[in-house]
């Protein structure tokens, strides 16, 4: 058997273990009591450390840290994936936390072992037409109502770059109850929106003139129903029918039901609104810290990542446009003028 082999067999006798681990094994399926699924995995993890160690000629219980570290090396560069990597440290460092109170290892070699980072997906953005389209969209022949809170709910969530628990938490004013109850509301004098974001982190937004105007026909036809008057929403931005405020949820399918509308080819969701809100404000200032800050985020590591986006959107933009984008990456196929 290859110990570093990415699936192990699925059929066939299980392949013999040593004495230690089947005491482990016996330890966490009856004093744990671990589901059978959970210990059978544990056993594969285990025995590709028996066989790792015997590979490298120690016994488990004389394993050292460099040998976890060599190993993890070798897993990932034979493909294995981060995650299934961190699964197995674990599993791993289990075994050996028991060795240790059971007094037959005076450390764990694999405590400060981590799994290789994962690599960071880039979110998921709107092209800027897309984006427009979605929230210029009309839908005629739609009820008024549902029509004109559902613009308004696009707006804020691309105009702003809302957080959809920031969206539906939103409040027509600002009041005591709002704050303590960390909700946040619009004004749209000032044309800010206050939102406590995460970490229960305070933060104002402008509101752009479609914002603006989005919100001032929806607060038109809004009203307020007995039914949110009854239940302590009456103060909520966004209800549904019934006048109880809007839910995550529900934003979603509503979402998700106007960009088919709007004919998109891709699902929208919140999130990805204020990915674009972020990526094409990049795009169009290059300010990192400004984005960072109308993000709400803490870190600008978190905020680094639409540099990215706004890469791909310059190499796309050069491939387009640059007469020498044809010859990028070598090869004789470019075209040009004569030399000289």
């Amino acid at each position: 058997m290859n110990p570093l082999a990415p699936e192990l067999p699925a059929s066939g006798p299980p392949e013999p273990v040593s004495p230690l681990v089947e005491r482990y094994l016996e330890h966490v399926r009856v004093e744990k009591r671990l589901a059978a699924r959970t210990v059978e995995l544990y056993r594969l993890d285990l025995v590709r450390l028996s066989g790792l160690a015997r590979t490298a000629d120690v016994e488990l219980p004389a394993v050292q840290n460099h040998h976890i570290r060599r190993w993890v090396a070798q897993m990932h560069g034979g493909g294995r994936s981060a995650r299934g990597i961190a699964l197995i440290l674990s599993g791993w460092r289990g075994f050996y936390r028991w060795l240790g109170r059971e007094g037959l290892v005076t450390s764990n070699p694999v405590q400060d072992v981590r799994a290789p980072r994962a690599a960071r997906l880039l979110p998921k953005a709107l092209g800027v037409d897309e984006a427009v389209a979605l929230a210029d969209h009309h839908q005629t022949g739609d009820d008024p109502w549902l029509e004109a809170r559902d613009a308004a709910m696009v707006e804020l969530l691309y105009g702003c770059g809302l957080r959809v628990g920031e969206l539906v938490g939103l409040d027509v004013a600002a009041s005591l109850g709002a704050e303590r109850a960390g909700r946040g509301w619009i004004d749209l004098t000032a044309a800010e929106v206050h939102v406590q974001g995460k970490g229960s982190k305070r933060r104002s937004v402008p509101l752009g003139l479609a914002a603006r105007r989005a919100l001032e026909q929806w607060l038109v036809l809004r009203g307020v129903s007995g039914a949110a008057a009854s239940s302590g929403d009456a103060g909520a931005l966004f209800t549904g029918r019934r006048g109880t405020r809007l839910s995550a949820q529900s934003v979603w399918q509503r979402l998700r039901r106007r960009s088919q509308l709007a004919g998109l080819a891709t699902p929208v969701h919140p999130h990805m609104l204020r990915h674009s809100f972020a990526s094409h404000l990049l795009q169009s200032s290059g300010d990192l810290r400004a984005v960072q800050e109308l993000l709400g985020h803490a870190s600008i590591t978190s905020t680094q990542v639409y540099t990215r986006l706004d890469f791909q959107h310059l190499a796309r933009a050069y491939d387009a446009a640059h007469p020498r984008a044809k010859i990028r990456g070598g090869g004789s196929g470019g075209q040009g003028g004569p030399s000289g």
